[in-house]
């Protein structure tokens, strides 16, 4: 009943025919992320194990999207859960992510959206904003309400970076609360099943 909204930034690579979304990165007010600032945390964990697509980000078109956001949901699977199909058009070998945005809405159009999660039918919903996208920079930002509170990020229900003032922040989560860069990197794995 308390709907939360939040303020940030999402940085994309349009995957072909989602080019028009946002605003281009290099029009005034809106500069190509930095990709190139590292903490020493992000450079040790990067020197183990596989390393991501070699891509050279910089050289791509990026467009942006400022909030405020409700939510912000990436698949490449349609299916969230068994009964939410939050990702209708999602294919898991296409190379790209399906980008959800719920945007600045009420709390009856958020529960009108809930009630059509099951079938999809909420991305045709004018609060939301369904697109795919070869890359993402995600910037959380601090809640609207409460500029002092952040957000929480989740990957499958498991949280891994808290906001300053959120539920449990005193115990901290695998990342720190703060820009996410995410790259698709299509044909890494095979999925055989039967029909």
């Amino acid at each position: 009943m308390r709907l939360r909204k939040y303020s940030g930034r999402i940085s994309f690579v349009p995957a072909p025919g989602f080019e028009s979304y946002g605003m281009p990165c290099n029009e005034s007010g809106y500069g190509k992320p930095d990709l190139s600032n590292q903490s020493l945390e992000e450079v040790k964990v990067q020197q183990h194990g596989y390393q991501g697509p070699n891509v050279s980000l910089d050289d791509l078109e990026w467009r942006a999207i400022d909030g405020p956001f409700v939510g912000i949901w990436l698949h490449n699977v349609p299916w969230g859960s068994e009964d939410v199909k939050a990702a209708p058009n999602a294919e898991f070998s296409d190379g790209c992510l399906d980008l959800v945005i719920i945007r600045d809405c009420t709390n009856l159009s958020l529960l009108a959206l809930m009630t059509k999660l099951n079938d999809g039918s909420h991305v045709k919903s004018p609060s939301v904003l369904y697109l795919k996208v070869k890359a993402l920079l995600l910037e959380p930002g601090q809640r609207l309400d409460e500029p002092t509170k952040g957000g929480i990020i989740d990957s499958d229900g498991e949280v891994l970076a808290r906001g300053e003032g959120t539920y449990k922040y005193e115990l901290g989560g695998l990342m720190t609360y703060a820009p996410m860069q995410i790259t698709v990197d299509q044909g890494l794995a095979t999925l055989f099943s039967p029909r």
